[in-house]
C-alpha cells in the first residue's frame, strides 16, 4: 500500500443509525453531548406530561386551559411516538436486537418498549373510537409515561437487576402468601360463618378480612366476633408480618448484593495496553 493512500473502511460510528443510538440510549457509557441534551429534555417533557396530568383533573384549570392541554397532548404524543419509532430502528445497534427483524420483534415486547407504546397507544386509539367509559379509562394510560423516567435512574435500574436476580425466591414468597391468604380464610369462614352470615357470606368475600388482618390495616368494615375468631385473627395478624417481611428482606438481599458487586467492578483497575485486570 502506498503511503498516499487511505484505509478504504467505514466503522459502525459514522453511520447515522449509531449515532441516533449514542444520542438516544441511556446506558452508552458518559452521558455527554447529544445524548446529555436529548436525555434532559426527555425527562423534561415527561415531567411536564405528569404536571399536566394531574392539572386536567382540576376543573377550574380544565375549562380555562383546556386548548393549551390538549396541545400540549399533541405535542408530547409526535414527540413520543417519533421517539419511539426511532427506538424501534435503532435497536439493532444493541448486541441483544442485531437481527434486523427478529431483533426488532424482542425489542418491541420487551418491558421498555410496552411501557413506550403503552404512552402513546390511547391517544390513538380514541381517534378512531367512540367517547366511551373504557375509552376514557384508557388515557389513564398516559400515567406510563412517568414510568420512563425510571430508565434514567441508576437507582432504579439497580433495583430491577435486583429483582431479576431474586426472582424465583420472590414468586415462591408471593405464592406463600396467596397459599396462606386461602387457608386462613378458608378457617375464618367455617369459623365466623355461623354467627355473621351476611359478612362472611364466602371464602372469596372473607378473603377480604384475609388481606386486611394480613397486611395489619384492620378497616373494621369486616371481624371476627367469636373467640375462636378473634384467636385466629390475632395469629394471624401476627403471622401477616412474618410473611409481608419475606419478600422485602430477598428484595434488600438481591439490592445489596448487586451493590457490591457493581463497587467491585468500579473498584478493578485494567492495564491500558492489553486490557488484562491488573
Amino acid at each position: 500500500m502506498l503511503a498516499t493512500e487511505k484505509p478504504a473502511y467505514k466503522t459502525r460510528t459514522h453511520t447515522i443509525r449509531h449515532r441516533l443510538y449514542r444520542a438516544l440510549e441511556t446506558s452508552y457509557g458518559k452521558r455527554r453531548g447529544v445524548n446529555l441534551y436529548f436525555n434532559l429534555i426527555l425527562v423534561t417533557v415527561i415531567s411536564l406530561n405528569a404536571l399536566a396530568i394531574v392539572l386536567h383533573t382540576v376543573p377550574a384549570y380544565n375549562l380555562k386551559y383546556e386548548k393549551l392541554f390538549y396541545d400540549f397532548e399533541l405535542f408530547s404524543v409526535t414527540f413520543f411516538t417519533i421517539e419511539y419509532l426511532l427506538r424501534i430502528w435503532v435497536c439493532v445497534e444493541n448486541e441483544k436486537y442485531q437481527h434486523p427483524v427478529k431483533g426488532r420483534l424482542r425489542y418491541i415486547f420487551s418491558t421498555s418498549a410496552i411501557i413506550d407504546f403503552l404512552a402513546i397507544f390511547p391517544f390513538f386509539f380514541t381517534l378512531f373510537a367512540a367517547d366511551l367509559a373504557i375509552i376514557r379509562i384508557l388515557r389513564l394510560f398516559r400515567i406510563f409515561r412517568l414510568f420512563r423516567i425510571s430508565r434514567y435512574s441508576h437507582a432504579f435500574r439497580m433495583i430491577q437487576h435486583a429483582v431479576a436476580d431474586r426472582k424465583e425466591e420472590l414468586v415462591l414468597s408471593v405464592v406463600l402468601i396467596v397459599f396462606m391468604l386461602i387457608i386462613v380464610s378458608s378457617l375464618m369462614y367455617y369459623v365466623e360463618h355461623n354467627v355473621q352470615p351476611k359478612l362472611f357470606s364466602s371464602i372469596p368475600a372473607t378473603m377480604w378480612w384475609g388481606v386486611t388482618a394480613m397486611t395489619t390495616v384492620g378497616y373494621g368494615d369486616i371481624y371476627p366476633i367469636t373467640p375462636l375468631g378473634k384467636l385466629l385473627g390475632g395469629l394471624v395478624a401476627i403471622m401477616g408480618v412474618g410473611l409481608f417481611a419475606l419478600p422485602t428482606g430477598i428484595l434488600v438481599s438481591g439490592f445489596l448484593d448487586h451493590v457490591r458487586t457493581t463497587k467491585t467492578a468500579s473498584q478493578k483497575r485494567f492495564c491500558p495496553h492489553c486490557g488484562k485486570e491488573l
